[in-house]
C-alpha cells in the first residue's frame, strides 16, 4: 500500500494541531452583557467538568482528547506500514467518536444562547478543533481508498 506523501504529512500535522486546538478558545461566555467574556477551551472546560461531574468529564476526555489522538497515531502507524490495514475500520469508528464531541460543543452553544441568561460567542479554537476533526475524517477516507487499491 502506498500512501501519498501529502497524506502522511497532513496526518502528522494533526499530531500538533489537535493539542493546539485543545488549548485554543472555543467559546467566549459571560453571565451578563455588561461583564467581560471568559475564554473557554477544551482543557478549561474539562477542568471544570472534573470538579463538578467526573463521569461526564471522563466521557468528554475520551471523545475530545483520546479518540482523535488514537486515530491520528493509528493512521500514522498505518501510513508507515507499522499497523495492519485491517484495523482501518476500527480507526474510522474512533474518528466518529471524536466527531460526537464537536456535536456536543455545538449543542451546548445552542442551549446557552437559547437560555438567554448570558452571552456566548464562538471563537477561533472551535473552528480549528472542527477543522482538525474533519481533516482526520478526510485523511481516514483517503487512506481507506488507497488501501483498497490492488
Amino acid at each position: 500500500m502506498t500512501i501519498s506523501l501529502w497524506l502522511r504529512w497532513a496526518n502528522l500535522a494533526l499530531l500538533v494541531l489537535f493539542p493546539l486546538s485543545w488549548f485554543a478558545p472555543l467559546l467566549r461566555a459571560g453571565l451578563l452583557p455588561l461583564f467581560g467574556l471568559s475564554d473557554i477551551s477544551v482543557i478549561s472546560g474539562l477542568q471544570s467538568l472534573w470538579q463538578g461531574d467526573p463521569l461526564l468529564a471522563l466521557l468528554v476526555t475520551a471523545l475530545a482528547l483520546f479518540a482523535p489522538m488514537l486515530k491520528t497515531i493509528g493512521l500514522a502507524l498505518l501510513h508507515h506500514d507499522l499497523l495492519s490495514p485491517r484495523l482501518l475500520p476500527v480507526l474510522a469508528w474512533t474518528g466518529k467518536l471524536a466527531m460526537a464531541d464537536v456535536f456536543l460543543i455545538a449543542l451546548y452553544v445552542v442551549i446557552l444562547k437559547g437560555a438567554g441568561i448570558g452571552r456566548v460567542e464562538t471563537a477561533w479554537g472551535l473552528w480549528l478543533f472542527t477543522a482538525c476533526i474533519l481533516a482526520s475524517v478526510v485523511i481516514s477516507g483517503l487512506t481507506q481508498r488507497h488501501s483498497d487499491r490492488p
